[in-house]
């Protein structure tokens, strides 16, 4: 495949050539402002959402029920929901796999950059053409403003120390990935208030490494953020921003801000609906991610387990890796109320989790969560020894509380109204 037929990087082939996102990437190390990611989504177009996430070899399956379907797809990439190096071993057994079954298709990643660098190499090796690295800011004073959060190695870094180190991270990464011979193309969120006024001298930076183009993208106001109530830039702002932008840097102006799952044609892909079939047949030929890697939590602090499923209103789902636990993310609960929807819901956030550690459940929620594989288990206190009895194996039974009704008095039976 010619490495002029990548629709993101050359609009003029984008009608004729399309791509596919394969969702192997379940982890992020940074958290943006603007960033929401959800799995099992179907309803929402915008990186950060996926319908499942697919191990490296059901990957591959389902690349191979894509290429059957979509003969003119030219590009494999993998695009989240996550970033793929927050758990690069995944990233590099799909691309392994990918190029050993489809040696004729582009190799694509796009990543925030902070743990692409010692994977370089191994990028080369695998003859990947075609990278996208976010760089919101070359200021770190204004990535303070757009990342909440890094996580480096095991240590999580806040504010301005954030923004050096991703920024440090980012514009070495670009040099080694010119250096290596492969095209480079940045992505820059532009958030009105926030970056609108700072693009240009992303621009002027990247052209100086030798980027080969820019993508400033509007930002999408995803709920549940911090950047959640910014209006969308105009296309008359962005334009404007752009026709600057150009003066340092080749622009896209065609991006689709596409899915973590998106296949076919920009602006045609397959239908949501065919996608997510697709991908429950892919599903069926092994087990998911890690057997289901997370636990979920409610929990009033984070430190102890002490909220009835059906009163959090958060819950924390942690893993487990080099034998340590971690904090994963934070998921909203679904609203009160509602009845059955309210328990599927839940269902559906807790998907990738093979536990979920309560001080209380009714016995509507208690049988829809086990039917559905997730293990509910009462308990009282500390997390780290509900976590490691879950994740070791141990006997669950020990941990099960043996006080009856709610200890968190809001004497909700579980009467399948959905209030707990």
């Amino acid at each position: 495949m010619e490495l002029t037929h990548h629709p993101c990087f050359n609009d003029k082939i984008r009608h004729t050539f399309g791509r596919v996102h394969l969702p192997v990437a379940p982890r992020c190390n940074i958290q943006c402002k603007f960033c929401n990611r959800k799995f099992d989504c179907i309803n929402e177009s915008r990186p950060g959402v996926s319908s499942a996430i697919l191990t490296p070899p059901q990957a591959v399956d389902y690349l191979e029920k894509i290429v059957a379907e979509v003969p003119n797809i030219s590009v494999v990439g993998v695009a989240g929901p996550g970033d793929p190096f927050a758990k690069p071993e995944l990233t590099i057994k799909t691309l392994d796999l990918v190029r050993e079954r489809f040696p004729h298709l582009l190799l694509c990643l796009a990543s925030n950059g902070l743990n692409v660098l010692p994977y370089v190499q191994e990028l080369k090796r695998l003859n990947l053409s075609h990278m996208s690295i976010t760089i919101n800011a070359v200021d770190p004073e204004i990535g303070a403003k757009i990342y909440s959060w890094i996580r480096d190695g095991k240590v999580i870094y806040r504010g301005r120390q954030a923004a050096e180190i991703l920024l440090d991270r980012q514009l070495a990464t670009v040099m080694a990935l010119k250096e290596a011979g492969i095209i480079v193309k940045i992505n820059t969120v532009t958030i009105p208030g926030v970056n609108d006024h700072h693009v240009i001298e992303v621009s002027k930076k990247m052209a100086e490494l030798g980027v080969d183009i820019q993508n400033c993208m509007v930002i999408f106001p995803n709920q549940g953020t911090p950047f959640e109530n910014i209006k969308e830039p105009s296309s008359e702002e962005i334009g404007a921003i752009r026709k600057k932008a150009e003066e340092h840097l080749p622009q896209m102006r065609h991006c689709t801000r596409c899915r973590a799952d998106a296949v076919g044609l920009l602006g045609k892909d397959l239908s949501p609906e065919r996608t997510n079939e697709l991908m429950r047949q892919a599903t069926s030929s092994g087990p998911s991610l890690d057997g289901r890697p997370y636990v979920a939590v409610a929990s009033l602090e984070g430190m102890l387990v002490n909220q009835h499923l059906g009163e959090a209103y958060k819950f924390q789902i942690w893993g487990k890796e080099d034998n340590n636990f971690f904090l994963f993310e934070e998921r909203d609960a679904p609203e009160t109320g509602g009845g059955m929807e309210r328990w599927n819901e839940m269902v559906r956030i807790f998907k990738d989790c093979r536990a979920v550690l309560v001080s209380g459940i009714g016995e509507t929620p208690r049988k829809v969560l086990e039917e559905s594989g997730i293990v509910p288990v009462e308990m009282n206190g500390f997390i780290a020894e509900g976590l490691e009895t879950i994740f070791e194996g141990g006997n669950i039974s020990r941990l099960k509380s043996r006080q009856l009704g709610n200890r968190q008095g809001c004497g909700c039976s579980g009467n399948g109204l959905g209030c707990g």
